[in-house]
């Protein structure tokens, strides 16, 4: 989608004298503001932005809102998809945050520092822990924190780093930046901020264009060469993996953009393997070893038989692997300690021991209630703090003490006296403000800045931004995703012609991934240029069903079309020859996609008499098996399984196809609106098939996603010729030689126009038989499918050990091409249906076959006995 360009709204006022009122009308607010100094003055930095919104006023940021929108819904952009009602979608601003050149380099220096510290503290608590041993550090602040797994102790990455990838979150207090925590277990957002950077360079062009930036792409490209450069074994191609929890994950959007941008193949735990202390990746060909895993599973999670053993999202032996040498985990499991409230005092004595020099970037000041003098502090004012359990999880939520009533400030002080050692405090934080844009205009809200660091051989590189986040509210302290917070798009402007130079040159020289694409730079992304890595049998699943399920959709809509545009004309003309037919293809409607009871059982008289309510039933009931909404639904979710293999416009295709849907359903008088409703779904299926025809690259996940589709077009056809052919379904009134079925069904199946041109005059059975089921040339025919799934197959087999054996395959092209379906089985039409019928089993049985063949499931590991008890 492309923004409008800048428009004058006169009558909107100025909405920077409007954001200045409100943002003075809120005496809560007595941090920094990130656009306004002291004197209410716009910063130097922020000129052409606040020009760029006074002039779009207040309703053109309201078009900037809805844009922002649409295309959050258009690429996919997910948060905890599987969770809706609490999590939410993705949430953006239009507007970025800016940050001065000057400013960030500052910045970047102290949070390079504080990677290189916390580097150094990793490295020592899991080998030689002087930290402890001289106490620098309390035992409770280590073996006391969740993220302390005893099973990592000596497992080190090989290089001059542990911590790979760093994250910070930062606040701007008037005398400037502060650390308010770190992330180090799996730090999720930068990916985020990248599809942040791409969406509002869309919808403010002119001012993206317009404005020097220090681009983003560099800190990839460095990720993708610090995650080779651990590789165990030096000299060879490493191959390198990104481990995700899967799509139940709410950071499952990330994971798949993260696999695209660094063009690493992404795995979850049931498609690794460790036999003789190697990790082998289960592909569709043989197993290749893993020498790098990108973990986005939690550490407690990744290996059942040595850590959680009710977790099925890691690999059993994953760590006895580590152990070995043979396979680097970035960040190391353990690497969860770091993320530590009781850690952060102690960090600045800890720079001074471990770098010989004074910490650069202060933390938010904290205590740590295991020390006696810092919990007599928290307890005598815990009223005007803010309480964190020194490890994030499940039931672990920060208290802010002014909002607890006596009661709650009462039983938190009990727990923090039971166990001091977990829990730590903060002051309360003067945040600074940044505008947001809202439908009353600019609102001022609360930032926090999460920035990103990865280790390369000369220290710590920042990404040049990072991930902003605002609170939902304007006096909010709560800036979570869960609490319904926005993200932000964080530009720091380029000041030197160093700056400028960045935004062309990349840093390092790139390691090419074994069987991976070359990575080429496409708007600010590096992407990969053509996809041939191995995929996993469980992602070549999920594109067999992508197949099926899209041409199970596409077949429901053609079909859905036909029978509504025969309603439309002949329902309310009983006793005709179109009433006649009408009534064969809604009960054959009804039998194809299985929608029972519809117009075959109970009460199908009523709805023959008024079909329209169960023709949009069909279309809209997303929960119905084989209604439309049904099967776009299904396609929509095995995308998301394998979005990271498939080009970003089949996310416009698919979200336009979600709207459409929606749209027909919300309408007053939606049956009037039916046929535009599924000709737009039907536009949205046939783009969908045109991507994977045209952007996919013809390996083992296009040749099995393929294969899906021609098993289902095939199973749909026969299935239509034999509901639609049945005498039973007919109606009381005459077909008159069911001419105007057969034109339905073709029609249907997309085989009309040929069939005019072959054959003119009224279609015949014979001929409409011979077209859709014998003749090889038909793309929409029967045995060009199996033609295709029979190539679809020796492609597969080309990358693969073996050979297939697929008598199902054999059996249904030995009943078309013999002549047995059709032949002189065409005349009874008691024989055709018998044969039909019995192909139709046949190819029921080669789609089994195929994903028995190529699928085989392996079962996930046993969990094994928690807290004395075994986890079902």
């Amino acid at each position: 989608m492309t923004a409008a360009p800048l428009e004058q709204h006169p009558d909107d006022g100025s909405v920077l004298e409007g954001y200045r009122t409100r943002r003075y009308a809120h005496p809560e607010l007595r941090g920094a503001d990130e656009l306004l100094d002291p004197d209410g003055d716009v910063r130097s930095g922020w000129r052409d932005l606040a020009a760029a919104v006074d002039l779009l006023g207040t309703s053109g940021l309201q078009a900037r809102i809805g844009q922002v929108r649409r295309l959050l819904q258009d690429d996919g952009v997910t948060y905890a998809p599987g969770d809706e009602t609490v999590f939410g979608g993705w949430r953006l601003d239009p507007l970025p945050t800016i940050v001065s050149g000057p400013e960030w380099d500052e910045l970047a220096a102290g949070l390079a520092q504080r990677g290189a510290l916390l580097d150094a503290v990793l490295a020592d608590v899991y080998g030689e822990r002087r930290l402890i041993r001289e106490g620098l550090l309390p035992p409770e602040v280590v073996y006391g924190h969740s993220g302390f797994l005893r099973q990592c102790d000596g497992i080190l990455l090989p290089g001059d780093h542990q911590l790979i990838l760093a994250a910070t979150d930062l606040v701007r207090r008037p005398e400037g930046w502060y650390a308010l925590g770190d992330r180090a277990q799996a730090p999720s957002g930068s990916g985020y901020a990248m599809q942040n950077r791409r969406i509002v360079s869309r919808v403010m062009p002119a001012l993206y264009r317009d404005t020097q930036l220090r681009r983003l792409r560099s800190f990839f490209h460095t990720l993708r060469s610090a995650l080779q450069a651990v590789a165990p074994r030096p000299g060879e191609m490493p191959r390198v993996v990104i481990l995700t929890p899967g799509a139940p994950s709410e950071t499952s959007f990330e994971h798949a953009f993260l696999s695209s941008l660094l063009g690493f193949p992404l795995v979850e735990g049931r498609d690794l393997q460790v036999r003789d202390e190697q990790v082998w990746f289960r592909s569709l060909g043989r197993p290749e070893r893993v020498d790098v895993v990108l973990r986005r599973v939690d550490g407690w999670f990744c290996d059942p038989l040595e850590l959680r053993g009710d977790s099925r999202l890691g690999v059993p032996g994953l760590l006895q692997a580590a152990r070995a040498g043979n396979v680097s985990i970035v960040n190391p499991p353990g690497a969860g300690v770091l993320e530590n409230g009781g850690l952060v005092p102690f960090l600045p004595r800890l720079a001074e021991v471990l770098l010989d020099e004074p910490l650069k970037l202060p933390s938010v000041p904290t205590w740590w209630c295991g020390h006696d003098a810092s919990r007599r502090h928290v307890l005598a004012n815990l009223g005007e703090l803010v309480v964190r359990p020194i490890a994030r999880g499940v039931g672990r939520a920060n208290r802010f003490g002014w909002e607890l009533s006596s009661r709650q400030l009462a039983a938190l002080r009990a727990r923090i006296e039971a166990e001091p050692h977990n829990w730590s405090a903060q002051e309360r934080l003067e945040m600074s403000s940044t505008p947001v844009a809202t439908a009353a205009g600019l609102e001022p809200r609360r930032l926090v800045l999460r920035a990103f660091a990865v280790a390369g051989p000369d220290g710590y590189t920042l990404m040049n931004g990072g991930l902003g986040r605002v609170g939902a509210e304007v006096a909010s302290y709560d800036i979570s995703n869960q609490s319904g917070a926005s993200a932000k798009d964080v530009w720091v402007l380029a000041d030197s012609d160093v700056d400028l130079a960045d935004l062309a040159v990349v840093p390092a020289p790139l390691v090419q991934q074994p069987g991976a694409p070359e990575l080429e730079v496409l708007d600010d992304v590096p992407v990969a240029a053509a996809a041939t890595a191995a995929v996993p049998a469980r992602v070549a699943e999920d594109l067999f069903w992508l197949g099926r399920y899209a041409e199970r959709a596409e077949d429901a809509a053609r079909l859905l079309r036909v029978a509504s545009d025969l309603a439309a004309d002949h329902a309310h003309a009983p006793g005709s020859v179109g009433h006649g037919s009408m009534t064969r293809m809604l009960r054959a409607l009804t039998g194809v996609t299985t929608t029972f009871p519809g117009f075959l059982g109970e009460g199908a008289a009523e709805r023959l008499e008024e079909p329209g309510p169960e023709l949009l039933r069909l279309a809209v009931d997303t929960f119905l098996p084989g209604s439309l909404a049904h099967g776009v639904r299904h396609t929509i979710e095995a995308a998301y399984g394998v979005r990271e293999l498939l080009s970003t416009d089949t996310f416009l295709v698919l979200s336009g196809m979600e709207r459409a849907l929606h749209e027909l359903a919300q309408r007053e008088e939606p049956e009037l609106y039916l046929q535009p409703a599924t000709s737009r779904v039907l536009e949205g299926l046939l783009a969908l098939s045109g991507l994977a025809a045209e952007s996919m690259v013809r390996d083992g996940g296009w040749f099995v996603m393929d294969a899906g589709r021609r098993i289902e077009r095939s199973l749909q056809l026969v299935q239509l010729l034999r509901h639609a052919l049945d005498p039973q379904l007919g109606g009381a009134e005459p077909l008159d030689g069911e001419e105007l079925v057969l034109e339905s069904v073709l029609i249907a199946a997309e085989s009309v126009i040929t069939m005019r041109r072959r054959v003119p005059g009224r279609p015949r059975a014979q001929a409409v038989l011979d077209l859709l089921l014998v003749d090889p040339d038909n793309p929409r025919g029967l045995a060009h499918q199996l033609d295709a799934l029979d190539a679809d197959l020796a492609g597969l087999e080309a990358g693969l050990a073996g050979s297939r054996d697929l008598p199902e395959l054999d059996a249904a092209r030995a009943l078309v091409a013999g002549g047995v379906v059709v032949g002189e089985a065409a005349d009874d039409r008691t024989a055709l249906l018998a044969r039909l019928e019995e192909l139709s089993g046949v190819l029921s049985d080669l789609g089994y076959a195929v994903a028995r063949t190529y699928f085989a499931r392996v079962l996930p590991p046993r969990p094994l006995a928690v807290d004395g008890r075994e986890t079902r």
